[in-house]
This record gives structure tokens, sequence and C-alpha cells, in this order.
């Protein structure tokens, strides 16, 4: 019963969505499922990443600035959490704590990659997903520089004499 929950929930997020049944039953079955209390760290800003979190239950707060200020990102049931950690190695961007409790599939890079070589056709499904996500990020900081021209331009010039 619970495999079939975990399907569900991974079928649910934009990564996976894209994938068969059989490659999301490869996730499930091989991914770690965990239960945190509120309170507990899954992973600290700067540690190096080994894989994705798919939230199943609970909330998690995201905190970039890891300054002890609230945290401006709370992801919930449904989430995937580092996802480029699926694919690359990379350092994590933010510290996560969980602000409930919750339950997490823990999903290793070395069993992404499986199931993308298992499922080659599934690699290029979410090779364009990830192109596209990188293209929509790329128009948004395009976006944000033509706002910041603007300003530029119309903001008064002084000079001192």
């Amino acid at each position: 019963m619970a495999l079939k929950r975990d399907i569900a929930v991974l079928r649910t997020v934009p990564l996976f969505e894209a994938l068969d049944d059989d490659a999301l039953r490869l996730i499930a079955f091989s991914a770690e499922n965990r239960v945190y209390r509120a309170g507990d760290l899954l992973f600290r800003r700067g540690e190096v990443s080994d894989g994705g979190y798919v939230i199943l239950s609970g909330a998690i707060a995201l905190d970039a600035a890891d300054d002890g200020s609230p945290a401006p990102v709370v992801a919930s049931s449904g989430a995937l959490i580092g996802e480029l950690a699926l694919i690359i190695d990379t350092l994590r961007p933010a510290t996560a704590i969980v602000r409930e409790p919750c339950a997490v599939l823990k999903i290793s890079r070395h069993v992404f990659r499986r199931v993308l070589e298992e499922f080659p056709e599934l690699a290029e499904r979410v090779h364009a997903h990830c192109q596209a996500k990188l293209q929509g990020m790329t128009d948004e900081l395009a976006a944000i520089r033509r706002q910041l021209i603007l300003l530029d331009d119309s903001s008064p010039v002084t000079t001192r004499g």
C-alpha cells in the first residue's frame, strides 16, 4: 500500500510527471522512506548533495540565508527538494529544517541515473523538462534586467559641483 502512495505522490512532481509507471515504481521501490520530527535537520547549506527528497507529508523550511531568520520558503507534500542534486554533484544551496512532522522519499543520484539508463526515452523527457525550466529562469532574469535598466534610465542624474 505504501508503494502505491509513494508512486501517486511521485506522479505529482513536475520532474517525474513524464515518467511511466515502471520508472516511478523503480524510483519508489529504490528510494529510502524516512520520517522526521519537527525541528529535525535534513541537511545544511553548503553540504555536498547526494540526491533529492520528495515530501510525502508534512512541511520543510528551506533557508538559504541560514542566519536564524524565518525561512522564506516552506515546501510541503509533493515538493521535490534537490532536483539538480538528482542529476549532478552540487552543494546544498539552503539549510532544510523540518517544520512539522513529515515523511519523505530520499532518492539517491545513483537511483535516478539508473532509472534514466534503463528508460532512455525518459531521459529525453527529463532533459526537455530541465531545458524548459532553465529557459524559464533565463526569461525571468532577462525581464528583471530590463526592469533594472528602465529604473536606471529613469533615475535623476545628480552631479556635484
